[in-house]
């Protein structure tokens, strides 16, 4: 992206929350921040079943937390010493403003977020611009 070698970002979505906020496997936050920092359009691509209406935001989705051992031990080392404490989330979740546009099978949307996938999801067409 520093270079310009990169003309958009396209991410899946594990769940998308009313207000457009999505949850996807861990990094994905940090490439829609490069993303935003070297202008470049993030969009996120899903089903519209992803589309949880019944969440109102990111801060409503749960995230997993993963087994510690698995960035605690490589093979038979343990890395880190004992009782030390690990948080190993499988998801994060990237805020609405980074997302350029929400693609799914239905169409695609853009901000404001939470009206478009109301609509999209009830089966109604968008506004005319």
């Amino acid at each position: 992206m520093a270079r310009g070698d990169v003309d958009c970002v396209v991410v899946g979505a594990d769940r998308i929350a009313a207000n457009g906020d999505v949850a996807n496997k861990i990094g994905t936050y940090s490439v829609a921040v490069l993303a935003r920092h070297h202008r470049v359009p993030f969009y996120v691509a899903a089903p519209l079943s992803t589309v949880d209406l019944g969440c109102r935001s990111g801060a409503d989705i749960p995230v997993e937390q993963r087994d510690p051992d698995e960035v605690a031990i490589l093979g038979a080392s343990r890395l880190v010493p004992s009782g030390v404490a690990i948080s190993n989330p499988a998801f994060d979740v990237t805020p609405a403003q980074l997302v350029t546009a929400i693609i799914t099978d239905a169409g695609i949307v853009t901000r404001p977020y939470r009206s478009a996938l109301k609509r999209m999801y009830l089966g109604q067409s968008a506004p005319k611009s």
